[in-house]
Parts: C-alpha cells; structure tokens; sequence
C-alpha cells in the first residue's frame, strides 16, 4: 500500500459525535478473500465537500475513536466537484496491510478534522464458502438502501436533535460566563463582547449545513479558552489573597519582635537607672571614706605632733597576727602612734578615752565633740533617700536596702 510516513488527523469524537450519512460506500462484499488487494467504492453526497486531509481507514468493529484505525488511504480530490463523476470514487488497499485474522472490520470516511462522515456494512477477511454465496437480486439491494437510508435519516435527526441540545447548553453557559464576567472590569467587557459574537456566530451556524459544525467547534475552543483564562484569573486572585496573609503574619511578628525590643529596652534603661543610683551611692561611699581617712590621717599627725614625734623618722612596723589584739588599735588605720613609746611614760602625758563602738583609745583632751561626730560618721553608714543609719559592718544590708528605694 502507498500509505506516506505522516499519520492520518484523528481524535476522540465518539460514535454519537460522527455524521455517517455524508459520505455512502458502495459494493462492499460481506467477505474478501485474504492475500488479495481490495477497492473500495463511495459516493459523495450532495453537501459533503472533501479536503486534501481526508482519509478512508479499516476499523475493527466495536472501536470508539478514530484512532482505533488498522490501515488507511488517503482520498483522492476530484477535479470537479460539480460532475456526476466526482460522486463516485474508489481507494484500493494493498494485501500486504490488510488484517490476517477473520474479525469483523468496516470501511470509515474520516475527514481532516477527525470526524466521521460515513461507514460501510461489516466484512471480514476469509476464503469464502460454496454456503455463504447468495444470489442478491436487484429488489433486495433496493431493500437494503432503503433500510439504510431510513437509518442514515434517523441519525441525521438524531444528531440535528443533539446539535439543537448542545446549542441550548452553550447558550446557557455563555450566559452563566456573562453573569460571572461582570465583576472583572476591563477584561468584563471583552469577554461579554466576545460572548455576543459567539451567540450571533451560532444562530448563523443553525441556519447552515456542513459549516456550521466547524465553527462550531470554533467556539468550543474559544469558550474553553475563555473558561481556563477566568480559572487563571482566580488562581491569580488567591495567590494574591495568600501573599497578603503571608504579609499581615510577618507585620504581626515584627509588631510582637518590636514590642519584644520595647519591653527588653525598658527593663535595660530600667536596669541602667538602678546602676546608675548604686553607682551614686557607691561614689559618695568612696568619696565618705576618702574624707573620712583624711581625717584619719590629720588626726594620726596631730596626735604625732602633740607627742613631740615626726611621722617620717619613726620606723614602719608590718602588723602582724600576734599585734592585731591588744598590741594593735583596729579603730587606726596607720597603727598605734604611740608604738614604740615607754608605757609608764604614755599615761603621764595626759589621760585616754575609749570609743564606745568600736573600743578606740583617744587623748582625753582631743576627743571633743566634734571629733566624736566625724569619728561616728565614719563607723556608720547613711541611706541617701531617707537617711536611715546602718553600722558598718551591716554593709550587705545597707546595700539592699538602698537598692529597695529603686523598685
């Protein structure tokens, strides 16, 4: 068979989809001898035009889809399609692509669009028997062509039936898209054109005959386009909607990050205040104690002083752990001045009084009143905010006290 590389235009039109009454096959035997080449005869009808892409194809009985096909032919355009002539025409399928088997097979006119514009009587591929060969007279053809015309008319209203079906259903449906259209704006208004023209184009198509399928199918198309461009609209819409609720989640983070920060910034300043005032505190305690042994050491001179001694000529002594008792003042903090001195000689000087907190010995006659004050300023401790005193040696107590004024 001299059938080209290129495969012939199928789809998947169903039996109900096909038109099997615009092309009609002629003298087909009801069995074909295998191992011969086989012609088949059709006729066009009056308003079937055929297309360079047309094809005839042996299909198995029971198939659904023109893709079903085993082997085909290309049709062959007649130069006139206004002759009697052109009517008739004939393909012829080479033995060698004719099926080997003896089911039941059928010729099919598909046109280039895929749809099905006639089929022939089943036949099968087997010698044929002396008991299969009947006498067919010229009535019973007649008979025949009647019974098939009566079925091809059936179809054609059938099919005229389901085409005013389908018509109702995509008039119903482009107006379903109308309402729905809209609410899209600019675009609203192109659709809805188009949807007027796919109308009147349809009313137009029920008025013709072979042309109107193909617009038809047109429409389908562009209807189905239309459906998948309002899908990706939406698509678009909700990507939108998620991105922002992605949006407000990391605004409501950053609200909460920031209001973190605030909160962390607040106990910090809060934190620095209280350093701040310890601080304080700690310096006028520095600043207490450098005064207070100031004080110390214009005592400890004036004491050297009035003994007749220059505190630089007398030799340094470390105190060690056998002086720090009764050897040692712990109330002096540059020892006992008069270390090194006669004991029978230092109560003959004048008389000693003793500090009553921390047992001091101080020269009777320097320990005023006012030395008394300082010396006692210096043995105690006084909060800043409500000048409560603490002994010095409550310091912890002085300390957590003052740190309470900050809470």
């Amino acid at each position: 068979m001299e059938e080209t590389l290129e495969d012939p235009p199928t789809s998947a039109v169903l039996l109900d989809h096909c038109h099997f009454s615009q092309v009609i096959f002629n003298s087909v035997e009801k069995f074909y001898v295998p191992g011969g080449d086989v012609t088949c005869y059709y006729t066009l009808t009056q308003h079937f035009i055929p297309r360079r892409k047309d094809w005839i194809g042996i299909f198995r009985v029971g198939w659904k889809t023109t893709r079903e096909y085993y082997t085909f032919m290309w049709v062959t355009l007649p130069l006139d399609l206004n002759s009697e002539s052109a009517k008739q025409q004939e393909v012829q399928f080479k033995a060698y692509y004719l099926p080997k088997d003896d089911e039941y097979y059928q010729f099919c006119y598909v046109d280039q669009d895929g749809v099905v514009r006639g089929a022939s009587i089943p036949f099968q591929f087997r010698p044929e028997n002396e008991e299969d060969i009947l006498v067919v007279t010229t009535q019973e053809e007649l008979e025949t062509l009647k019974s098939t015309n009566k079925k091809l008319e059936q179809q054609v209203k059938a099919q005229k039936d389901h085409w005013e079906t389908e018509l109702l259903q995509l008039k119903e449906q482009n107006q379903e898209m109308s309402s729905e259209n809209e609410k899209m704006g600019v675009r609203v208004d192109q659709l809805q054109a188009q949807l007027s023209t796919q109308e009147k184009e349809m009313e137009k198509l029920v008025q013709g005959d072979q042309d109107k399928t193909e617009q038809l199918e047109h429409l389908k198309k562009e209807n189905s386009q239309l459906l998948l461009t309002l899908t990706q609209q939406e698509q678009h819409q909700k990507k939108l909607e998620q991105t922002v609720e992605q949006m407000k989640e990391e605004e409501m983070t950053a609200v909460k990050k920031q209001r973190e920060l605030t909160d962390e910034n607040s106990g910090l300043s809060k934190t620095l205040n209280e350093n701040k005032i310890i601080c304080n505190v700690l310096q006028r305690e520095k600043e207490r104690l450098e005064r207070e042994n100031d004080l110390l050491k214009r005592e400890n001179s004036r004491l050297l002083s009035y003994m007749g001694l220059d505190f630089d000529s007398l030799p340094y002594q470390a105190p060690t752990s056998d002086q720090g008792g009764a050897g040692q003042n712990p109330g002096l903090v540059f020892g006992n001045p008069y270390s090194g001195i006669q004991e029978s000689s230092a109560p003959s000087l004048l008389a000693m009084k003793r500090c009553p907190t921390c047992k001091s010995d101080f020269a009777d006659g320097i320990f005023d009143h006012t030395l008394e004050q300082q010396h006692m300023q210096t043995l105690c401790l006084n909060c800043p905010v409500c000048d409560k005193t603490f002994p010095a040696k409550e310091k912890q107590i002085f300390e957590d006290h003052v740190f309470c004024h900050t809470l």
